[in-house]
């Protein structure tokens, strides 16, 4: 599916398959054949059972907007624990992370994945003695993946998109691009997405469509993600943002409320066709209002 230039896809996890026969069969039924892949269910499986799972997507000619990667021991409990567990931040777990993001790098080469998004963590002030070391990690994975011809992919959220820029451009890493979330910045209370969108442009490099409500307590409290389109989201204005900002790449559903129900799904796919008037095709189309 296509709709003003973009490839519209899902977010694996989404779908909560337990195979990849499964996660054929729930694109199937949604009529997308555009998929966000998780890779460390794949990184957990023995090579031949990984095989196997992988032939399985390639048969049914799925195609890959970008690899996803979490890591264990990430607490979403509250935000204040995800500021301590999430991303590279935590010095004792940091060897273990690395190395799985660096074995991630090596299975999305293989199955010709050419970016593979993560949660950075909590961006300290530039001033932060922990700054620096945020940059480094950053930077020992980027070269990582560029050995590959990989682009590593920072996800939106925690910190404000003005942070987020400040940090890619002191990176200064050609293939670190963003994974723009508009509905984690609204969880977050960490800004507006159509601000970040114009404020982040050409370091966008794939997006996810999720929609939520907005914190009322930023930092402290969680807002909550709802079904796109039923938010806080100005979706026209965030369509028209992308559009200037010549973004053209996949627009992939996220939904994390009930993993596996694909009603909210479907009400996303209904609301981009009538965002892009269903039928549009050119990446240059603008969104109908």
């Amino acid at each position: 599916m296509n709709l003003g230039g973009h490839d519209i896809g899902v977010c694996s996890w989404s779908l909560k398959p337990a195979s990849a026969t499964e996660l054929v069969a729930a694109l199937d039924a949604l009529q997308l054949d555009h998929t966000q892949l998780a890779l460390r269910p794949l990184l957990e499986m023995e090579p031949e059972h990984r095989r196997a799972e992988l032939d399985v997507i390639a048969r049914a000619e799925i195609a890959l907007t970008a690899g996803m990667l979490n890591f264990e021991g990430e607490n979403y409990a509250s935000i204040g624990m995800i500021r301590k567990t999430g991303g590279f931040v935590p010095a004792d777990l940091w060897p273990s992370r690395r190395d799985l993001v660096i074995r991630a790098a090596d299975l999305a080469a293989e199955i010709g994945v050419d970016r593979v998004s993560v949660h950075l963590g909590f961006l300290p002030p530039g001033s932060d003695p922990g700054y620096p070391m945020l940059i480094e990690r950053a930077t020992e994975l980027a070269q990582a993946f560029g050995e590959k011809s990989l682009t590593i992919l920072f996800e939106t959220g925690q910190e404000r998109a003005s942070d987020l820029l400040q940090f890619l451009n002191d990176l200064n890493c050609r293939n670190v691009a963003v994974n723009l979330d508009p509905a984690n910045m609204l969880i977050y209370g960490s800004g507006d997405p159509v601000e970040a969108v114009h404020t982040l442009d050409r370091h966008i490099g794939h997006v996810h469509i999720k929609d939520a409500i907005t914190s009322t307590a930023p930092g402290v409290e969680w807002g909550e993600e709802v079904p796109f389109g039923t938010g806080d989201i100005d979706q026209e204005a965030f369509c028209q943002a992308l559009h200037d900002a010549n973004y053209a790449g996949p627009l992939v559903i996220e939904c994390e409320t009930d993993p596996g129900d694909l009603e909210p799904i479907r009400t996303a796919i209904g609301r981009l066709a009538e965002l892009f008037g269903g039928t549009a095709t050119q990446a240059d189309t603008e969104f109908s209002k």
